[in-house]
């Protein structure tokens, strides 16, 4: 009776862990995260075929019975929420998992793929079954096992409440999780041999990041929920009228000649008292560091990490940045917009006028200038894709999450840590080395582009050789390593070679064009 009741326990974790779910259409309508009962049987079958306590001499008839003690029991539901019943056959008619189960359920995915082709068939395969007893059974105890369930109901779910406790992680393991992961896609990112002269890992407020990453507008700008840390209102209407000029301009109210310039000096005047530049004291040399990147060739890599760094800011500073990229981008771009000084052009005054408030040391540094004003340019060109929430890391801490529970699962009677091993610092390294890696990483990441371009099966020809062609003037020995010779790029287009290779890699003088976001 005990290796029944642990058996019933067994399969049907692995079958509510690793039965596909998918939309199915039943009488005109659509329903999603659910199964059919003839899926349901091909996959319990194959699954119970190809384990050692079982074996192949299983038939699909006893699948079946199996599946019916499973809807009696309320492992699992008709489409309309039925169960108690074993009114259940090799048919199409639906079923999905109820929302609680004798069970616990486990992370989908992580046990079993998809297609049950990929079932592995050896002894010590995934799917063994490892409370079973070693001595493998008659056939005909299946059904003696099917018979007898319902008298261990009641142990399996005393089981389950010590499973869930134990598969439980807490809300600081997943804080670490995301310090951790932070740290490594950042230094990942910026080629660093360590963090540690830049970013400590306790700057690394996972609270922060998680607010900045799920508490924003429909534009992708952070919503504070204390409205009191907030832009003073008159500022916002400020800037707004800036940013929209003149449509925002509320023409029932009296205007008047140098009006715009006294609405610009509203808005500069707060940013200017602000007790601490946007971007913090704390984080000052995290953002100087990014200035290596901002070059020509490095500027994906420069985006991505400021993409990081920005989720580290508190959520006030967050906003209140991203909001003034906004409006000095718009005003540096608008046509139509009158000039705001007499002898400096507008993007030039949006520059000098707010660098000293987004990034300064609290000690006065005679670069400050410079750096801050490299700095501000860049993140007012690219605000679009710099305050985009990057997406991977959510993707990436929910992995680690359910490898976890996973590694509980498998190992119960083990301590399993949330960190992740794989972060460290790195012995400290010559600046040759480093220079030396920092090239080679900015080529292998040049390299991708390349290859991103040849695989891009959404351009036209016309567009890939064009972008190519740029690609050959801008990274000459890059592009040659890859075609070395002319015959290579005729496979590429299954065509005469039409790029010609450059006599000389002279670059021309780039000129910025005026974008509209």
């Amino acid at each position: 009776m005990e290796r029944c009741g642990t058996g019933w326990n067994e399969v049907t974790k692995y079958f509510r862990a690793g039965m596909p779910l998918r939309k199915h259409r039943q009488r005109f309508r659509k329903h999603g995260n659910c199964f059919s009962a003839v899926e349901a049987v091909d996959w319990l079958h194959e699954l119970l075929r190809n384990n050692r306590n079982f074996g192949p001499e299983v038939t699909r008839q006893q699948t079946v019975q199996l599946l019916r003690k499973f809807l009696k029991n309320h492992v699992i539901e008709d489409i309309k929420g039925r169960w108690g019943s074993e009114n259940l056959d090799d048919n199409n008619n639906l079923f999905r998992f109820p929302s609680t189960s004798p069970v616990k359920t486990l992370q989908r995915r992580s046990l079993l793929k998809e297609n049950t082709e990929n079932i592995p068939k050896e002894e010590g395969s995934l799917f063994k079954l490892p409370h079973f007893s070693r001595r493998t059974p008659k056939k005909h105890e299946l059904l003696h096992t099917l018979e007898n369930i319902e008298n261990t109901k009641s142990e399996i779910m005393e089981e389950d409440k010590e499973n869930l406790h134990r598969k439980k992680i807490s809300q600081e393991e997943i804080e670490e999780i995301w310090r951790n992961i932070i740290l490594i896609h950042l230094q990942t990112i910026l080629g660093l041999p360590s963090l540690e002269e830049v970013l400590h890992s306790a700057q690394v407020i996972p609270q922060y990041v998680m607010y900045n990453m799920t508490n924003t507008s429909k534009h992708g700008v952070v919503v504070l929920q204390n409205k009191s840390e907030d832009l003073p209102h008159w500022v916002l209407s400020a800037m707004k009228c800036l940013a929209y000029w003149p449509r925002s301009n509320d023409m029932s109210q009296p205007t008047y000649t140098g009006f715009e310039r006294d609405v610009f000096r509203t808005v500069a005047d707060y940013f200017l008292n602000l007790p601490e530049p946007l971007l913090t004291f704390e984080y000052y040399e995290l953002f100087v560091n990014i200035l290596d990147f901002l070059r020509p060739h490095l500027e994906r890599v420069a985006i991505e990490a400021l993409q990081i760094c920005c989720l580290l800011l508190p959520p006030p500073n967050r906003r209140k940045l991203q909001l003034l990229m906004r409006m000095i981008s718009r005003i540096s771009q608008n046509v139509d917009m009158p000039r705001l000084h007499d002898a400096v052009g507008t993007r030039s005054l949006m520059i000098q006028t707010f660098s000293r408030c987004v990034l300064c040391c609290a000690e006065e540094v005679d670069l400050d200038e410079l750096l801050a004003t490299r700095l501000v340019s860049f993140l007012m060109d690219h605000q679009q894709d710099i305050f985009k929430v990057p997406t991977y890391l959510q993707v990436a801490v929910q992995d680690h999450i359910e490898s976890l529970k996973t590694a509980q699962f498998q190992y119960p009677g083990e301590e399993i840590s949330a960190i992740l091993p794989t972060y460290s610092y790195c012995r400290r390294i010559t600046p040759q080395e480093f220079d030396e890696q920092k090239v080679s990483t900015s080529q292998a990441a040049v390299a991708e582009l390349l290859e991103n371009i040849i695989r891009d099966k959404s351009l036209s020809l016309k567009d890939k050789k064009k972008k190519l062609k740029r690609f050959q003037k801008e990274y000459p020995l890059i592009y040659q390593n890859r075609f070395p010779t002319t015959e290579s790029e005729a496979i590429l287009f299954e065509n005469k070679p039409t790029i010609k290779q450059p006599m000389l890699s002279l670059k021309k003088p780039k000129f910025r064009s005026v974008r509209y976001y």
